[in-house]
């Protein structure tokens, strides 16, 4: 008895937060669309809790984990597709004119701000679309000359992002939005002819409609899991293909590869390829191997004497030169060779990532862009912008993927 009369007080104390009377239709499904978003809302924030508290490794591998980002992708779909339809019905009734002005404007702000919450998201999922995506969506905001306030390879400011400020934000305009509907009620019909007269408001066939709508997102999360496709690591790409990783190597020490080269209005890409690709690494593996310092034999000789190591280089593994532990009589093979082991290792990639702090992934990341790999699986995939990659998901159309970019793809 008593749990019972707890579990009433505490439906009580939340129905009273709600608004009362209402006019006759305002019971009817159309008029919950706001309710159901907010259901939506409600469970993105519960399961990105969760995931944050556990981490990647849970949410990638887990079977647990996987089923909780399926609610949380199915939970987005939701969410979305019930704003967009709330927007509809607001506008096809004329809910928007006379004192509800400021409410239609909080709820289109809200709107642009949750398609910036989605993205974000996925950028973070953790697997190769993340990865393609960010490097798309930094692509974009650099040609839009907002490179250096947003970098989407930057992990640490894309959590930071997409887990404190966008849902603040959210959170202080969906209030706002609710306070001033409470306060000015439900819109009346915008014809005089339509006669409607104030009811009480059935808050439990609402509550009724978000329990349903939970779960059939709950069934679709089970039986439409979120894909997942392994992403590419700098370890993996020198393990299949070292060759590949030399020839990039080469590019970053001559500053000639796509990062180094890199101009979209802006240029966010300001580091030293050589520097952050060749340099930094080679002195972490001289620290753990206390070889000759061929990167040091390098920089004391003369210009033209580096140039042609350079282009002998180029040449050598243009024509599949073999990856060894022997010293080169050229230092530029001797750096790369030890480069690609080290990649082969893990070590490598670690040493991108501990440079880059607090930029999280930012040069793994276009090391990975300049080998081509990204953009090759892209291709594969039928997910580059010219095939609507950014609209849809690779594994097919269930789940969808963001269908609400479709005229931004059309646009592309």
């Amino acid at each position: 008895m008593e749990n019972t009369s707890t579990n009433k007080s505490v439906y009580k104390a939340i129905t009273d937060l709600m608004i009362q009377d209402v006019p006759t239709y305002a019971n009817k499904f159309f008029y919950s669309l706001g309710f159901l978003s907010m259901t939506s809302f409600m469970l993105l924030l519960l399961t990105g809790i969760l995931m944050v508290s556990v981490g990647p490794d849970w949410w990638l591998t887990s079977s647990l984990g996987v089923y909780v980002r399926s609610i949380h992708l199915w939970a987005t779909q939701a969410f979305i597709f019930f704003i967009f339809l709330h927007l509809l019905i607001v506008f096809l009734t004329s809910g928007f004119k006379g004192p509800r002005k400021i409410t239609w404007v909080i709820g289109v702000i809200m709107l642009i701000f949750v398609f910036a919450e989605t993205e974000f998201g996925y950028i973070l999922r953790g697997d190769y679309s993340s990865q393609w995506r960010g490097l798309q969506a930094s692509d974009f905001y650099n040609g839009a000359g907002l490179g250096h306030l947003i970098n989407n390879l930057n992990s640490v400011q894309i959590y930071g992002i997409h887990i404190a400020l966008l849902p603040l934000l959210l959170v202080l305009l969906l209030s706002s939005h609710y306070l001033l509907i409470k306060i000015k009620g439900i819109a009346k019909p915008y014809r005089q002819d339509v006669e409607s007269h104030i009811v009480k408001a059935d808050h439990t066939i609402l509550f009724l409609r978000g329990i349903a709508l939970t779960v059939i997102i709950l069934v679709l999360a089970f039986f439409f899991q979120s894909p997942f496709i392994a992403p590419y690591t700098v370890q993996s790409v020198a393990k299949d293909d070292p060759g590949l990783v030399a020839k990039t190597l080469i590019k970053e020490f001559d500053r000639s590869s796509e990062t180094a080269t890199y101009i979209n209005n802006i240029k966010p890409y300001t580091f030293d390829s050589r520097e952050v690709f060749i340099a930094s690494p080679y002195q972490k593996y001289l620290e753990s191997n206390s070889g000759y310092d061929f990167y040091g034999q390098f920089n004391s000789q003369d210009q033209s004497t580096q140039n042609k190591n350079l282009k002998d280089a180029i040449e050598y593994f243009d024509k599949n030169g073999t990856i060894t532990t022997n010293g080169s009589r050229n230092p530029v093979i001797s750096v790369v060779n030890a480069l690609v082991m080290m990649g082969q290792s893990g070590l490598y990639e670690d040493s991108l990532k501990g440079q880059s702090l607090p930029k999280g992934t930012t040069y793994a990341t276009r090391f990975l862009a300049d080998t081509g790999v990204l953009e090759a699986r892209a291709e594969k995939l039928k997910i580059t912008t010219s095939d609507y990659g950014m609209v849809k998901e690779e594994s097919g159309v269930i789940p969808p993927g963001a269908w609400w970019l479709l005229p931004i793809g059309i646009l592309n």
